[in-house]
């Protein structure tokens, strides 16, 4: 089981499929997305391409989004239960689709029995199962958030006790977990937990947004302070050197080709100073990376771009051609966008991130496109392995790279507003010929090819 080869689709629970469509999906609360009703969907995400799901946390919790648990060992009632989950995993696993969940070890919610006693009882045996500072009132929480408090994970019983409920999911027939907060967790507590999931995925996040010097002691799995510096020094992202630090386990959410890609199709970078950035990004890392264009936390790409479809095509093509597995966040298949920007509103703006999926009026084109682009990936080795190399780039944004391995990819893309007229002699690439994999056409000669605004083309060079 290998995570380079998988294609994720990352799904919100409660926003995916099952709700009621008359419940406002712009405010914090449940709308009704279930389980049951994500079975029901599986031969779509198996015609789509995807090889393995993500559920976001399905445990008892607070609130829509499930990242403020009440009982780490239950599944909550809003969105199904225990045997609707096993039913999922089962049914998944029959169509060749692996199922990760998002875990959640870093925190729980203020309401938790266990934090409960601990603030009320001075006597009480989970008072050392959290970090109070000053007792009941001052205590660690995940960042700033004092609705979640953090839970410690070097006392030996709440260590074990969490890593229990790790195991109690895995035996149920999860193959894996997303880790939420992962910078926030000792390192023993991460190698004791790979330990327990060997043989299962673990993708940690390391996501260093909002998290300043003065979180230090809350951060438990690195040295925050020494990131910050040595960032400044190497000139890497934050996260790229939280997660050089962390390396408890190999595989990490890679923000920095998040932020890159963003920067890219914005205008901030040319072609040649983006292909050189995420080529040092990645000789820098020796971890799986899985991309992703956007998540439940932060703006979705297509609406950063100003819903130009053109563009964000070209971001999943840039996305899909990149060694690292790729993760689609549901409704990136039909260019699903927002309202609101999430800093235009006062609280709970990341709501706008998490609307409801979109089912009766789906952009076939862009789903067409999303179905292409997982076939090729599963189809031809070098979108999956290969080594990138730069074919050509200048300074504006054309960028022209080769994906090097068994077989042989060319990918140009174009993200300016201007037409460009593209040379390509097949002795440049030791081709042949190059097969257009969006037009299914040969190519057998020296061409003058026309590259549209925003545009893209990808070969594979035979």
């Amino acid at each position: 089981m290998s995570l380079s080869d998988e294609i994720i689709y990352h799904i919100f629970i409660d926003r995916f499929a099952g709700f009621d469509i008359n419940k406002d999906d712009s405010q914090p609360q449940r709308i009704g997305g279930n389980l049951k009703a994500i079975v029901k969907k599986l031969p779509y995400l198996k015609k789509l391409g995807v090889s393995c799901i993500w559920l976001s946390p399905f445990y008892k919790a607070e609130s829509y989004h499930g990242y403020d648990i009440l009982d780490f060992f239950k599944v909550d009632e809003a969105v199904g239960t225990e045997k609707d989950l096993e039913e999922l995993i089962a049914k998944a696993h029959k169509m060749d689709v692996k199922v990760i969940a998002d875990f959640v070890p870093n925190h729980c919610s203020e309401h938790h029995p266990f934090f409960v006693d601990a603030k009320s009882n001075k006597d009480s045996k989970y008072r050392s199962w959290f970090y109070f500072k000053s007792w009941p009132d001052d205590y660690l929480c995940f960042l700033d958030w004092k609705h979640l408090p953090k839970i410690n994970l070097e006392n030996k019983e709440a260590r074990k006790y969490i890593l229990e409920a790790a195991s109690f999911w895995l035996e149920k027939g999860l193959d894996g977990f997303r880790i939420d907060h992962a910078i926030g967790l000792p390192k023993e507590f991460l190698k004791e937990l790979a330990k327990l999931a060997k043989d299962k995925f673990l993708i940690g996040e390391v996501w260093l947004f909002g998290v300043k010097p003065i979180h230090a002691e809350t951060i438990k799995g690195i040295n925050l302070l020494k990131v910050f510096e040595n960032s400044k020094k190497s000139g890497l992202s934050l996260e790229d050197e939280a997660i050089k630090e962390l390396d408890a386990i190999n595989s990490f959410l890679d923000f920095t080709f998040n932020s890159l890609i963003k920067d890219y199709l914005k205008g901030n970078l040319s072609g040649k100073e983006f292909f050189s950035k995420l080529q040092q990004h990645y000789k820098s890392l020796d971890f799986i990376l899985p991309s992703f264009l956007d998540n439940h936390d932060m703006n979705r790409l297509i609406f950063e771009v100003g819903n130009d479809k053109k563009l964000y095509k070209i971001a999943s093509v840039l996305q899909f051609s990149m060694s690292q597995p790729p993760i689609i966040y549901y409704g990136n298949e039909i260019g699903l966008s927002q309202a609101m920007r999430i800093e235009e509103l006062p609280s709970h703006g990341d709501v706008q991130a998490r609307r409801r999926m979109e089912w009766e009026e789906q952009d076939e084109e862009m789903l067409e496109h999303y179905k292409r682009l997982c076939l090729l990936r599963k189809k031809i080795k070098a979108m999956r392995e290969g080594e990138a190399k730069l074919f050509y780039a200048d300074d504006t944004r054309l960028l022209a790279f080769t994906k090097e391995g068994e077989d042989r990819l060319l990918v140009i893309v174009n993200p300016d507003n201007a037409n460009i007229t593209f040379n390509l002699d097949l002795k440049q690439i030791n081709a042949r010929y190059l097969v257009d994999l969006f037009e299914d056409k040969k190519v057998e000669e020296a061409i003058r090819m026309q590259l549209e605004p925003k545009g893209f083309k990808m070969f594979l060079v035979r």
